[in-house]
């Protein structure tokens, strides 16, 4: 991982354009070849970003351009470097889920066929080079989706979900691959974000995969 710390300006164009005014600004371009910015506020959440596949390249002029497949361009433009350095982070172990989030991951890998008439489970915990994939599985067409699963289904998980897609759809033995994002309750927000990138939603109910209640998901 590189850091950056710089006075700088950021332009977006791509299916909108964004400015961001000059400002002191972290800069992370990660190992998966991600660039993101950010503001010492907002949490975690960058004021722009572009998601990998992409390339950077690094002017003569101090202006990063960074572009992905669609061609859409994120122009940083730098006035002042602070900081600069790069570290070796190794492969992450990824995020230990909580008790519900791994049973529900367990429970649907065992019970696939709710998903849809004819679903087969590929395998749960498919590895990729930036952390495994819940379930992989294949519809009833023989398509391969990958399902993304949360107790609470926010942009974060609609997000990475995304990255795996980017990453899986470049196996030709596994392309086209969809995706799913399956949570006890999805966020508006993330909904429509998941629409947006033509992954489908899935309400998972704990009780009824359990047994317990109505033998089925919701799909929407």
């Amino acid at each position: 991982m590189r850091l950056v710390i710089a006075r700088c300006s950021v332009d977006y164009a791509g299916r909108l354009t964004a400015h961001l005014p000059s400002a002191p600004r972290l800069i992370l371009v990660k190992a998966d070849g991600s660039v993101s910015i950010h503001a010492d506020d907002r949490a975690y959440k960058p004021l722009n970003w572009m998601s990998p596949p992409c390339t950077l390249k690094e002017g003569d002029d101090n202006i990063w351009t960074v572009v992905n497949k669609a061609g859409e361009k994120l122009i940083i433009t730098m006035e002042e470097v602070l900081h600069d350095s790069s570290h070796e982070l190794g492969v992450d172990p990824g995020l230990i889920k909580d008790g519900v989030e791994a049973h529900l991951q367990e429970l649907l890998a065992d019970r696939i066929e709710t998903l849809g008439e004819g679903y087969s489970l590929i395998r749960r915990e498919y590895p990729t080079a930036i952390g495994p994939v819940d379930i992989l599985c294949r519809d009833a067409d023989g398509a391969t989706v990958a399902v993304e699963i949360k107790r609470r289904g926010e942009i974060d998980g609609v997000e990475q979900l995304t990255r795996y897609l980017e990453l899986l759809n470049r196996d030709p033995h596994l392309a086209p691959v969809k995706g799913l994002f399956a949570a006890q309750e999805i966020k508006p927000q993330a909904r429509v974000l998941a629409t947006d990138r033509g992954i489908g939603c899935v309400v998972l109910d704990y009780n009824a995969l359990r047994g317990i209640e109505d033998d089925k998901l919701r799909l929407f």
